[in-house]
């Protein structure tokens, strides 16, 4: 029990104490799986432990009482299914992705590395997972609006697009920034033809989603949030969204030589070669 209680104090270190309304925790995990087999342990994992104790919420939170119960385990060397389900439920009480993993390195030195290794083999596939899904979720989950329909470039487009010029708050609606910038919303599937800018240097800032670049010649790169690309002046490319996600990114531009800044657009992608993308 040395570890048990080592770890209950661990995590005890990173509790808060909220006030916040009770929320009934209700389970049929027990009587699910042992109700004809053993009707009196499902009765008290059921309604004793979830029904009763993590229900006592309002004392300690839900995502208390998940890091509590996550570093007991790791601390046990439990990191069968019971582990996963517990980091699952830690991941949707709001235990996010970093603090999962200070919680098990901090853990490790109390615990023992081999059990942290092996927790974080499950941690990793559980906040994985959720991130790639969200990733790919509808149109709520984008950071930045999406504007108006992009009418305009419509037909320099496979699917839908929409842009959203962006202004300086500190400056008038008519007036020209340095760096002129837009937010580009690619619905799932849609991307624009391989085109070439002249006469400017192209930057893309992704900021929402899953989306594709590729440069003529070169194979195509996967876009996620953060990623930043640089489009160098002449080079033939293209970028839009995967085909199961949305995709936002910024575009803006610094004009080069003495020539005004213009696009030539040039043929769409390859339905196939898109489609293929990613297998």
């Amino acid at each position: 029990m040395k570890f048990l209680y080592t770890g209950v104090f661990i995590a005890s270190l990173m509790l808060t104490t909220n006030i916040m309304a009770q929320q009934k925790i209700k389970q049929t995990a027990g009587r699910d799986q042992l109700g004809d087999f053993a009707p009196e342990f499902a009765r008290l994992n059921d309604d004793i432990l979830f029904g009763e104790v993590w229900s006592r919420n309002d004392r300690l939170s839900l995502r208390d009482r998940s890091v509590v119960t996550i570093t007991s385990l790791i601390s046990q060397g439990i990191t069968d299914s019971s582990l996963k389900y517990h980091l699952q439920t830690a991941k949707a009480n709001g235990v996010t992705r970093t603090e999962i993993a200070e919680i098990i390195t901090h853990a490790a030195f109390y615990a023992g590395w081999p059990k942290a290794w092996a927790a974080f083999r499950q941690a990793k596939e559980v906040w994985t997972e959720e991130e790639e899904k969200n990733d790919c979720k509808g149109i709520e989950q984008l950071r930045f609006p999406i504007g108006s329909p992009n009418t305009a470039y419509a037909k320099f487009f496979t699917g839908n697009s929409h842009l959203a010029p962006l202004q300086p708050k500190n400056s008038g609606k008519e007036e020209k920034t340095v760096l002129p910038m837009s937010n580009v919303t690619f619905e799932p599937g849609c991307r624009n033809n391989w085109h070439i800018h002249h006469n400017a240097h192209q930057i893309l800032i992704c900021v929402s989603g899953r989306g594709w670049y590729q440069e003529w010649g070169k194979p195509a790169i996967a876009l996620k949030a953060g990623d930043v690309i640089d489009i160098p002046e002449g080079v033939k490319h293209w970028h839009g969204a995967q085909k199961d996600c949305w995709f936002q990114h910024i575009a803006t531009h610094i004009e080069t030589g003495d020539g005004t800044a213009t696009n030539e657009w040039l043929e769409s992608v390859d339905d196939g070669a898109y489609n293929q993308l990613g297998e």
